[in-house]
């Protein structure tokens, strides 16, 4: 499918860059941090037929998802906002006298994008681009999950335990408040000193998280941490097996009580833990997934996929500012 030809910038253009140089443009120190040509590549085979409208280029497009999901905007509201602002046009590449995509095109493209399963691939370059920059430090990994809440109503207990609108959702709890949501499981390794996110996994709520632990461990760290609720036989092991480090907390048993020792090791491993948090705050509240915006396991991950991606970006914008 051929393409349509946007980007060429007018002389109107060049006056609202030039009065708009010496502000601060944190979209712009984005667009500078990595080599965009290499994502490019990748997403260059989603329109393999010359038939058909010009496409917007899909670059430009996932640029435009990523917008969504720092500014945590729906479908409308993001091509409202790529009418509106100027820095959004900036950052994906249209001039001011382009038309805009609209939000059934962005739709499209975001669905379009899952099923060609590149999100996997868009994220390895990602993670290469970050380890040429030398950001990732590999001295721990966090590992962690958080309860998501569906974007369907939660069923009534009349109902039954699933929600026809969204199947894939179950009832699920975490380890520490014994709270029962309704929905997914995020489960995410993050970088100790860069606070970097490096993997990530997405489950119906009722799976446990010692499921994910193996599958979260990068292999290439030095120590693993991790709360009680990874207190495992099977995950210690795996850590000893390759020489990483135990940092998981230990659980109080009732034939089997913390002696004074491993209560304070605990509590020297929550501090540690902090950054892993903060990771899942900035996903909930500045990206506004505390609810999922999707009806299905497979959109659901390609959205918090895309989120951590985000993410990303703007830790790596943070972490070389200084």
């Amino acid at each position: 499918m051929a393409q349509k030809s946007v980007g060429q910038l007018g002389f109107g253009d060049a006056m609202v860059a030039e009065s708009r140089v010496r502000r601060e443009d944190r979209l712009g120190r984005i667009e500078g941090l990595l080599d965009w040509s290499r994502f490019e590549a990748l997403l260059s085979g989603l329109y393999p037929s010359r038939r058909g409208e010009p496409a917007y280029p899909p670059l430009l497009m996932f640029k435009a998802l990523l917008l969504q999901r720092w500014y945590g905007l729906s479908d409308p509201g993001l091509e409202e906002a790529l009418d509106d602002r100027l820095s959004f046009r900036r950052f994906v590449g249209l001039s001011l006298s382009d038309p805009t995509p609209d939000h059934t095109t962005l739709h499209r493209f975001r669905d379009r994008l899952e099923r060609a399963e590149l999100l996997e691939k868009l994220t390895a370059e990602l993670a290469r681009q970050l380890d040429e920059k030398g950001v990732i430090l590999r001295q721990g990994t966090l590992i962690d999950a958080s309860l998501v809440t569906s974007a369907a109503r939660r069923p009534r207990m009349s109902e039954g335990r699933t929600s026809p609108v969204d199947p894939d959702a179950t009832f699920g709890t975490n380890n520490e408040r014994r709270r029962y949501e309704f929905g997914y499981k995020l489960h995410i390794a993050v970088d100790q000193t860069s606070g970097l996110v490096r993997d990530l996994r997405v489950s119906p709520a009722n799976r446990q998280e010692i499921d994910f632990a193996c599958d979260l461990v990068q292999g290439d760290e030095a120590m693993v941490y991790a709360d009680r609720g990874y207190d495992s036989r099977r995950l210690h092991d795996y850590l000893e097996e390759r020489e990483i480090k135990n940092g998981v907390m230990r659980r109080n048993r009732r034939d089997k009580p913390l002696n004074q020792m491993e209560t304070l090791r605990n509590y020297a491993l929550v501090l540690a833990r902090r950054p892993v948090e903060k990771v899942f705050g900035t996903l909930k509240r500045s990206y506004r997934l505390n609810r999922l915006p999707h009806f299905s396991l497979s959109r659901n991950t390609a959205c918090l996929t895309l989120a951590c991606f985000a993410y990303n970006l703007r830790r790596l914008d943070r972490l070389l500012a200084g």
